[in-house]
């Protein structure tokens, strides 16, 4: 152990003493104010709920967009098509376990380099990868 490493005990905060007199300042009504369904034992009220008002998260609209088809699209890297010799399509990356079984398209990058000669069927390529794959003798089947 060294000086210069000693840190000091991160401080420990007491549980709140509620009901000790008003010197304490949480006496009497022990911060919970006056009256009211929030000053009661057991008073409970749902999240969001704003005394029958209209809850903000029902006064504000919906945006956004959740895509289907985003969940069964993958992207892939070009450069884990190195262990794949010939034709590549779907099945095959399914079979190398680079895309779930659920899968059902697959989209290659320009991520890495590609090396051998592959075509690849039946699955969307984006110009970088289709640059990539063709300076290398590859074709890409749509």
């Amino acid at each position: 152990m060294r000086l210069n490493t000693i840190k000091p005990e991160p401080n420990r905060t007491a549980p709140r003493r509620v009901g000790r007199g008003g010197g304490s300042g949480l006496g009497k009504t022990c911060g919970r104010g006056h009256k009211g369904q929030r000053a009661r034992a057991g008073g409970y009220h749902k999240v969001g709920f704003e005394g029958g008002q209209m809850p903000i998260q029902r006064r504000l609209p919906k945006f956004g967009f959740n895509s289907p088809m985003a969940a069964g699209t993958h992207a892939v890297r070009l450069g884990e098509l190195r262990e794949f010799d010939g034709t590549v399509d779907l099945a095959a990356l399914k079979a190398a376990n680079i895309v779930g079984v659920a899968i059902t398209r697959a989209r290659v990058f320009l991520s890495g380099s590609v090396d051998k000669a592959l075509v690849l069927r039946g699955i969307a390529v984006t110009k970088g990868a289709r640059a990539a794959i063709e300076a290398a003798g590859g074709r890409v089947e749509d």
